[in-house]
């Protein structure tokens, strides 16, 4: 809140200047971000995939987990399962719409489905979890996610990751391996270096620029609704979407498709998991979640899983623009719902 008095004081071209400075802070930090887990990939023989599941993912998807925990904690469930369910909606109907839209990307890995499988288990399980098993008028009716499920999505976390780097044990006996070589080397903590540098310019660009952002839409008089649905979720969303557009544009889509898959899952088990286990009554959200936020994220995930089982080697542009439609029909039903 401090943040957000303390930049909207700014006058029009010096907070104007100061997004563009962030907004450079971020397109930086995403190429160290992405260059550095390339060559961690190659260093250690570690496919991107499996980089950008258990490492970008983490690091792009600690402002949801603040957002969400702190919401939380502070008396504001809603926004904290709000957040959460619209940063996987905007995942996955805007970036990887948007990624698949200006670059191929390959399908055909077993690891990536396996992963696509864990991503659309994960959104059942939460939509499910929410939904009061007293099944008449559902559609008109809060959602809640107890407390107990929160402790429960931490422990299938923990069994998820277990299981993950289990499937990747051949590339992590490889790196184990090769981990005595670059012990040797000067460039091997360098590397590492550069890796946490680039994802704590990533975090730190884009939680100065959600405000912003607000602020920027606030005097541009957009509706106060419109902006607490829309800009949060796509606020916290800005490092996979910056990170993931660097990582195509430098040809590693397969490093770009871990970071959201990860990500995704990283939101249902993670984020509100912890933000539920911390909070004596769960994550409570109005209607406007059982009408139109769980529908668009259970179709986002399938449309995406349908085009990676149906596009063959590459996935198919056609399939991105329906992401990209979902995306921006849950954007003009969201204003409609809440200025209604």
């Amino acid at each position: 809140m401090h943040l957000i008095t303390w930049m909207a004081s700014f006058p029009g071209p010096i907070f104007f200047l100061v997004i563009l400075v962030l907004i450079c802070c971020l397109s930086k930090g995403s190429d160290i971000l992405v260059d550095e887990a390339v060559s961690l990939s190659r260093q250690f023989r570690i496919s991107p995939l499996m980089v950008g599941l258990f490492v970008i993912s983490i690091g792009t998807t600690l402002p949801e987990a603040a957002v969400s925990i702190f919401a939380a904690v502070n008396g504001h469930p809603e926004l904290a399962l709000g957040n959460a369910v619209g940063s996987i909606i905007c995942n996955t109907g805007l970036i990887m719409g948007l990624v698949t839209l200006v670059s191929p990307i390959a399908t055909n890995s077993l690891s990536i489905k396996r992963q696509g499988w864990f991503q659309f288990a994960a959104g059942i399980l939460l939509v499910v979890s929410c939904i009061p098993f007293t099944l008449d008028h559902v559609f008109e009716t809060r959602v809640l996610l107890p407390r107990h499920m929160g402790i429960v999505f931490l422990m299938l976390l923990l069994c998820y990751l277990w299981g993950a780097f289990h499937w990747s044990k051949n590339e992590l006996k490889a790196a184990i391996a090769n981990s005595d070589t670059m012990s040797e080397n000067l460039h091997g903590g360098m590397m590492v270096f550069k890796l946490l540098l680039g994802c704590g310019l990533v975090v730190a660009a884009s939680h100065c620029l959600i405000p912003a952002v607000q602020i920027a839409a606030v005097r541009m008089n957009l509706p106060q609704a419109v902006i607490s649905a829309t800009m949060v979720a796509f606020g916290t969303s800005l490092p996979e979407l910056v990170t993931s557009l660097k990582a195509v544009k430098k040809g590693h889509g397969e490093l770009a498709l871990g970071n959201v898959i990860g990500a995704n899952i990283l939101n249902v088990l993670f984020v509100t998991g912890m933000a539920a286990s911390l909070t004596r009554d769960g994550l409570a959200g109005p209607e406007h979640f059982s009408r139109i936020l769980f529908p668009a994220m259970i179709t986002t995930l399938i449309i995406f899983g349908l085009g990676m089982h149906l596009s063959g080697s590459v996935f198919k542009k056609s399939f991105s623009i329906m992401l990209l439609g979902i995306y921006a029909v849950v954007l003009f039903s969201s204003y409609l719902g809440m200025t209604a």
